[in-house]
């Protein structure tokens, strides 16, 4: 488990080491499509709020807009840690290698901090997903052996997705990014990734927005006087799992940020993991063979 400080800056925000030695913040903030980016955000998180994580993909389309703000906020590269993820459009040995130098380009950086597949299924006609999967990866460790990804990792993948990439011999993924919150806690998948020494990486820690007016979520933060999406994000990191909450509204990522001045008691940890009901509010990859 992670140690957790009572407060977060830019210096002091917690950190979970990966297997290769380097360290992710705990906190991070969430980028996506369909209007889940705003350049005056990412401003916000990273000069007010001492953001140092941000998480985008190539799906998400706002790769060119987000290195922009990253430019424009002057914070040194070396303090950020920069995730994006490859589509499975671009799944295969010499797509992956060229789809990464592309995001790359489009961001403004010489090297990604966590290159991730981003979906277990492929989109390459006349072979298998899991033929796929094996030299898309093989592609991601080269690109990690040459310094251009610092970390490699996998988003959606079960179980039986990180077996076989493990089963293959070569590098074991850094991090996996699941979806994660009250409502839907595959601890299962969790405690696997734990043994193999992947870290856990949560995503939709609010539900997209579900969890806010759930009573017994409600309840608590009027107990702790504080906000229920801090509560959900505060329980989310309480319980060790990398947190990337999205917004783009400054006034939010500021609330999404203040859950380092409080702890949540065992009890309420524990009647918050009573709430899982199996529920996705995004993909679901259970039916990926």
């Amino acid at each position: 488990m992670v140690t957790i400080p009572s407060s977060c800056s830019a210096l002091s925000c917690p950190t979970v080491g990966l297997s290769n030695g380097l360290n992710i913040p705990i906190l991070g903030l969430g980028t996506s499509h369909d209007g889940g980016y705003s350049h005056e955000a990412v401003l916000y998180a990273l000069q007010e709020c001492g953001i140092r994580h941000i998480d985008t993909a190539k799906r998400y389309g706002c790769e060119e807009a987000l290195g922009k703000a990253v430019a424009d906020s002057a914070v040194p590269r070396e303090e950020l840690w920069l995730t994006t993820k490859l589509w499975p459009g671009d799944y295969g040995y010499q797509s992956a290698k060229q789809a990464c130098r592309d995001s790359c380009a489009r961001l403004g950086v010489d090297y990604l901090d966590l290159y991730l597949m981003h979906w277990p299924d492929c989109m390459v006609p006349g072979l298998s997903s899991r033929e796929v999967r094996a030299e898309t990866w093989r592609a991601l460790e080269e690109l990690y052996d040459e310094g251009l990804c610092r970390a490699i990792g996998v988003s959606n993948f079960l179980i039986r997705h990180l077996n076989e990439l493990k089963d293959r011999g070569g590098v074991v993924p850094h991090v996996n990014q699941v979806e994660f919150h009250p409502f839907q806690q595959p601890l299962e998948l969790v405690e696997y990734c734990r043994e193999e020494d992947i870290v856990f990486e949560g995503y939709c820690p609010l539900a997209k927005g579900q969890a806010l007016t759930h009573p017994a979520i409600m309840k608590l933060a009027r107990k702790y006087g504080r906000s229920a999406s801090q509560i959900c994000v505060r329980w989310s990191i309480q319980n060790g799992v990398v947190t990337i909450p999205k917004s783009t509204k400054p006034d939010r990522i500021h609330e999404n940020c203040q859950v380092f001045g409080f702890r949540l008691d065992d009890s309420d940890m524990a009647a918050l993991g009573l709430l899982h009901d199996g529920r996705h509010v995004s993909w679901d990859p259970t039916h990926v063979e």
